[in-house]
Parts: structure tokens; C-alpha cells; sequence
């Protein structure tokens, strides 16, 4: 019975936080912007989270915290209107919709299509926002226990889970993070107060402005690899309200799907390392095993959008679990609201609920209340939507260099912050055309200040033993587990290239033959 009213008095409290005029702006904002950018192809919650730091440095903390995880949720939702329309990915975790979706869509079936992208959204986010509810303050109460040796060996954890977990060389993602780690030491070191890499630049006294490397990896790197790129444009059918209704026989054939792929999304969207995209084709391919008919799948299946867009929402909501309760993000866009949580000297992990419960439960009911937004937003105005995809490109990429470069210099009104934002956009464009992981270096540079302060703790504690992280039972499984995944993930990856080695020699020899 005390849980229960603990429970609702907590509701109580997010509710009070999350209704006032000011938060439901910010959220609807969000939102809107979300579904904006996630609709536009080739963006992304990357490009719109990194446009919206700036205005967060002079936001209240929960308004910002709102916006942002508005944009979250709504580029999920927007994200598969291009894939449906169009045949081209809208984001990485809808581009799984072009298998089914783009199929409907030419055979005049696009309505329903968006109608059921829709509703998936909406049960994986539901799925995914309760178990955040439920089982974010269980973690934390178990995470109050932590010490520093605990806190360094998870933050190690996650760094090594991005970094090696995913389709690149884990080398190269380790060297990344390794590279993010010196960008976040450089500065004035927190306990002597000595100059780090500053090399005598008064400017970096206070370290890499996180706003101008998020923006110049993902924005400015993005327009770049978009410049030249061809216009697409939407399929010309009708999008009423009544030609977006399902039929009986395919809410028959979705209710099912829409299960698994939550209960899958939700499941993953916890772990670092693994992306919406790799999920979603998981998702597909359970739903295709499992199907009665797969060779529907590929021609417009309706199961082929159900299954992956509600295991894609369902992974939002679990991911701001071991960012809000830890402190540690999975992936970079968690990583992008740590970075304006620490701007606003919120300090995320165990103590974030008990220390601020209405920030925490106001986020919670604010999830809820976005949703229903988004559903008003996506299913009377796709219309609007598809109107956007015409949007000329030429128009499109300058406007976001130049709300960019506005965004960071409204910060710190400094013109070097500008030289960062375009060194790194540069940095991430060699990166990309390299086959670099830029999600290791930005992780880096946010968790090894708190990497190398939890270190220190635990030396100062130990009297300067390394064997406080091992003497330690939760350390000291942490770091085993920490050395096996990268074992295995360097034997995947060199077992991976000697198969494709193989493979390129077996076609070589044919071909000569």
C-alpha cells in the first residue's frame, strides 16, 4: 500500500512540473521540431538535438531537458514518413520501413501505412516509458551502493560497450574513444588547477565547448556529406484521414507484431551500443521467421512497419534508464542530453530521483504527454508532412549553417568557439569518409572527465592500490566482464574480415575461371 502511494504521490509531483504553460510549450516545441526534422531526409535526432544545445544554455533546466526529449521521441515518429514515401531512409532506425513501406505506398496504401507507423510509435513508447517508470528507481536505489571504484569500473564499461559493439573495426572504436577522452582533459585540471593541452590558448582554460563539438561532428559534418545531393520528392496520392484507415484484416495482422517488437526494443534500448537501426532489422527478421507468409515481406506486408516501428520507440524510452539513473548514456544522442544535464549542473545517476523528483517525475509525465502531441501532430497532418519533403535542398543545408553558427557563438559570444565548430565539422566529415565511429570520441570527451574523477576517488580511498577495483565484488565483475566483450568483440571482427577475405578470393578465382 505505501508503494502504491509513493507511486502516485510521485505522479502527482511530474504531473504538477510537467502541466505548467511553460513545460507544455517546451514539449510541444520539441515535438514539432522533431517530427520536422525526422520527416526531412538525411537529418536526424543528431542534426536537431545538436541545433537545440544552444538554446538550452539559456533554458530552465526541466524546459530544456522536455524540449529535448521531445525531439528524441519526435524524430522517431517523423522518421518513417520519408522511408514510407519516398524509399529513402528518413533516419537510421526507420530505414527499415522502405522494405514494406515504400511497396504499400505505390500501390496507393501509403495512408495506411503512415496511419500504422503512427500507432506502433505510440504502443513502443508506451511500452518503453513504463518500464523507465518502474524500473529506473529500482536501478538507482541499487546504484546508491556504488562507490568510485564501482563508478569508474561501469563508465569504463559503457565507453568499451559503444566503442566495440557495432558494425566498424572495435580498434578504430577504441582509438575514438581514446581521442575523446584527451579532448575531455583538456583545460584546468579539477584538483591542481594546472593547464592541460592548451597550449597557451586562454580560450581552452575551461575545455572543448561541448556545444561546438556536438555541432560540428553531427550538423555541420552532415550538411557537408549532404551538399550535392539530389531533391527527392513525395509519392502524389491522397492522405485524408479516411484513406489512412486500416482495414480489420490488418490491425489483425499487427496487433501481434507491435508486441514482440516493443518487448525486443525494450530490451536492447538499454544497452549501449546497440542502434536503432541494428534493432529494427532484428525486429523485421523476427517478424519475418515467424510469419505465416514471409514471402510477403519485401512487397508491402503491413507486419514489415508495426514490428520494427514499435520496437524503435520502445528503445527510447528504455534508453534514458542507465543515462538518468547511472549516468552513463548507450548512444550518442543520450550522450547529447547528458552533455545539456551537465550544463545545467544536473548531475545524472543515482541521487538525480531522490534529489530532484519533480525534474525526474516531470520528465516521465512529460514523455506521456509528448506522445499524445505527436499522435495530433502525425496522423491529421501528414499532409503537411509530405509538403515539406519538397523543401529545396539548396535552401535547406545554408539555413542550418547559419542557425548553427548563430547557436554556438550565443553561447560564450566568442568567435573561437565558431573555429571549433568548424574544425570538428571537418574532423567528422574525414572521419565518416575514413570509416572512424564518431559516437566513441563524443562519449569520450563526456564521460572521461567523470572517468578520470571517479579514478582519482578511488586511489585516494585505496591509498594509491590498483586492487580497490578488483577487491571490490560489483568492480571487480564489471571489469571482467568489461575484458570478455573486448575478446569477443575483437575475434567477431577478425573472424568477420577472414570470411570476407575468403569471400572476395572465392569470387576472384571464379571470375577467373
Amino acid at each position: 500500500m505505501n508503494l502504491f502511494a509513493d507511486f502516485a504521490s510521485n505522479i502527482a509531483i511530474g504531473f504538477h512540473e510537467a502541466v505548467s504553460i511553460s513545460n507544455l510549450w517546451y514539449c510541444f516545441l520539441g515535438v514539432f521540431f522533431g517530427c520536422l526534422v525526422g520527416v526531412l531526409p538525411g537529418l536526424g535526432a543528431l542534426v536537431a538535438i545538436s541545433l537545440l544545445l544552444p538554446l538550452t544554455y539559456h533554458m530552465p533546466t526541466s524546459g530544456a531537458l522536455i524540449m529535448l526529449a521531445g525531439v528524441y521521441f519526435g524524430v522517431d515518429y517523423g522518421g518513417g514518413t520519408c522511408s514510407i514515401l519516398l524509399g529513402v531512409p528518413g533516419t537510421s532506425g526507420s530505414a527499415v520501413n522502405v522494405l514494406d513501406g515504400f511497396p504499400m505506398t505505390k500501390q496507393g496504401r501509403g495512408g495506411v501505412a503512415l496511419f500504422m507507423k503512427c500507432i506502433a510509435s505510440l504502443w513502443g513508447s508506451a511500452v518503453g516509458i513504463l518500464l523507465l517508470m518502474f524500473l529506473a528507481p529500482v536501478l538507482s536505489n541499487v546504484a546508491l551502493k556504488f562507490g568510485a571504484a564501482e563508478y569508474f569500473s561501469l563508465i569504463l564499461l559503457g565507453l568499451i560497450a559503444v566503442s566495440t559493439v557495432g558494425q566498424g573495426s572495435p580498434i578504430k572504436g577504441v582509438a575514438m574513444m581514446v581521442v575523446g577522452l584527451i579532448c575531455g582533459v583538456i583545460g584546468t585540471d579539477m584538483y591542481t588547477g594546472g593547464e592541460r593541452f592548451t597550449f597557451g590558448q586562454a580560450e581552452l582554460l575551461d575545455g572543448l565547448g561541448f556545444i561546438s563539438v556536438a555541432m560540428g561532428l553531427f550538423a555541420v559534418t552532415e550538411v557537408i556529406k549532404a551538399v550535392g545531393g539530389e531533391p527527392h520528392r513525395p509519392a502524389q496520392q491522397s492522405f485524408r484521414l479516411r484513406d489512412q484507415l486500416p482495414t480489420r484484416e490488418d490491425w489483425k495482422r499487427s496487433w501481434a507484431p507491435m508486441l514482440r517488437g516493443s518487448a525486443l526494443g525494450a530490451a536492447f534500448g538499454a544497452l549501449p551500443g546497440t542502434s536503432s537501426g541494428m534493432t529494427t532489422f532484428l525486429a523485421y527478421a523476427v517478424e519475418k521467421r515467424v510469419s505465416k507468409h514471409p514471402e510477403q515481406f519485401g512487397k508491402g506486408a503491413i507486419e514489415g512497419i508495426a514490428s520494427p516501428e514499435a520496437c524503435n520507440n520502445a528503445g527510447v524510452g528504455t534508453a534514458f534508464i542507465p543515462t538518468l539513473t547511472l549516468g552513463i548514456p548507450g548512444d550518442a544522442i543520450m550522450a547529447l542530453i547528458l552533455g545539456a544535464m551537465i550544463m545545467q549542473g544536473i548531475v545524472p545517476g543515482p541521487q538525480l530521483i531522490s534529489s530532484n523528483p519533480s525534474l525526474f517525475w516531470g520528465l516521465i509525465v512529460s514523455f506521456w504527454i509528448g506522445n499524445i502531441f505527436l499522435v495530433i501532430l502525425n496522423i491529421p497532418l501528414i499532409g503537411m508532412w509530405v509538403r515539406l519533403l519538397a523543401i529545396p535542398y539548396h535552401l535547406m543545408y545554408p539555413a542550418i549553417i547559419l542557425f548553427t553558427c548563430i547557436g554556438v557563438y550565443s553561447t560564450k559570444n566568442s568567435t573561437f568557439d565558431l573555429y571549433i565548430l568548424l574544425a570538428f565539422g571537418f574532423i567528422g566529415y574525414f572521419m565518416m569518409q575514413l570509416r572512424f565511429e564518431v559516437v566513441p570520441l563524443l562519449l569520450g570527451m563526456i564521460l572521461g572527465p567523470m572517468l578520470e574523477d571517479q579514478f582519482r576517488r578511488a586511489m585516494l580511498i585505496s591509498d594509491g592500490s590498483f586492487g580497490v577495483f578488483l577487491e571490490r565484488p560489483i568492480s571487480a565483475t564489471v571489469l571482467v566482464f568489461t575484458a570478455a566483450l573486448i575478446i569477443w568483440s575483437l575475434w567477431a571482427y577478425f573472424r568477420n574480415r577472414a570470411k570476407r577475405s575468403e569471400m572476395a578470393q572465392a569470387i576472384e578465382h571464379e571470375a577467373s575461371t
